[in-house]
């Protein structure tokens, strides 16, 4: 289906920072399949801003005297959009890692049209490399979200406009988990999220040291903090339980196995409990075949560095300092 012939009018918000090439292709993956793209630049050093112009794209740069966040990004870029193109439908927003495959645009738009009961659709997001690092691959692993109903989604999906403006948008002041967050927002105003079996978007994540997996893992416990205190006496108690998890794994057991150690060098035994743990979880997941004990090994062992993401939080909830990890 080609852009004219859509009933729906649909424009992109492309968010990034020196993402060189990935966003060339980001750019260059949208402009036939949608009908108006912004870019919102936050501070890159390199030529994104130039490239992003040369192809045609309308560009925000975002005043860095504010604090910077994704969501700050999107909803500037998306309130640019709504603002000149008052006709628009849908938006489709995408971090500038990201390429949109072919037909993406046209059968998300076909839901759309189709489901007026739903405020997102989403699709599969890939990893361009998985092959590069345990860690590319386990965020492949990661995008592979259940198909139907969802409770929210990621970064990439089209969100239909009237439904964005009735919750105002993503909350400006998260630096991580903006997106379920919104969507905890629209499905209590009755809306839909939904996840559909079609390729979505090619993603970089190029995470190919320990150290950037530790970083963006460290952002993820304090995504979980921040979204738990702010709906977490809901009745859906939102992200209750994985703050509860963080809480268990990656605070009182290392505390505690770690105190008794001091009095007995034995006690050292107890780390076989994360041993225990990892061998539990990987069983479960006998679909990924070899890597289903290295994919445990990083939930489990995970809630450490998540731990220490939502202590973060806690002693830095009044800053907004994003976490980034390449």
């Amino acid at each position: 289906m080609d852009v004219l012939s859509r009933k729906l009018r649909i424009g992109a918000v492309v968010i990034g920072r020196n993402e060189g090439q990935r966003l060339v292709r980001c750019l260059e993956s949208l402009l036939n399949s949608v009908d108006y793209v912004v870019y919102v630049d936050s501070g890159s050093s390199d030529k994104s801003v130039q490239e992003a112009e040369r192809r045609g794209v309308e560009c925000l740069s975002l005043d860095m005297n504010l604090p910077f966040t994704a969501a700050r990004a999107r909803n500037e870029g998306a309130n640019y959009l709504l603002h000149k193109f008052p006709d628009l439908n849908a938006i489709q927003f995408i971090d500038g890692d990201c390429e949109v495959q072919a037909d993406w645009i046209s059968k998300a738009q076909d839901f759309l049209e189709a489901k007026t009961e739903y405020a997102v659709v989403c699709g599969r997001r890939r990893e361009r490399f998985p092959e590069q690092s345990i860690y590319n691959q386990l965020c492949d692993i990661e995008w592979n979200t259940p198909v139907g109903d969802a409770m929210a989604c990621g970064g990439d999906a089209l969100i239909r406009v009237s439904a964005f403006i009735q919750v105002d948008g993503y909350k400006n002041c998260l630096i991580a988990g903006e997106e379920p967050e919104m969507c905890f927002r629209l499905r209590a105003q009755g809306w839909k999220i939904y996840r559909l079996d079609e390729e979505m978007v090619l993603h970089d994540a190029a995470i190919t040291q320990f150290s950037q997996w530790w970083k963006r893992t460290t952002r993820t416990g304090y995504a979980f903090a921040s979204g738990s205190s702010i709906h977490g006496k809901s009745v859906e108690r939102y992200w209750v339980k994985e703050t509860e998890r963080i809480i268990l794994w990656g605070l009182l057991l290392p505390i505690v196995i770690v105190a008794l150690s001091i009095i007995n060098l034995l006690y050292l035994a107890l780390l076989l409990i994360y041993f225990v743990q990892i061998v539990r979880v990987g069983l479960k997941r006998s679909g990924l075949s070899k890597i289903k004990f290295k994919w445990a090994a990083s939930i489990v062992l995970g809630k450490i560095p998540e731990a220490l993401g939502l202590l973060k939080y806690y002693l830095i909830r009044n800053t907004i300092a994003i976490i980034e990890y390449k």
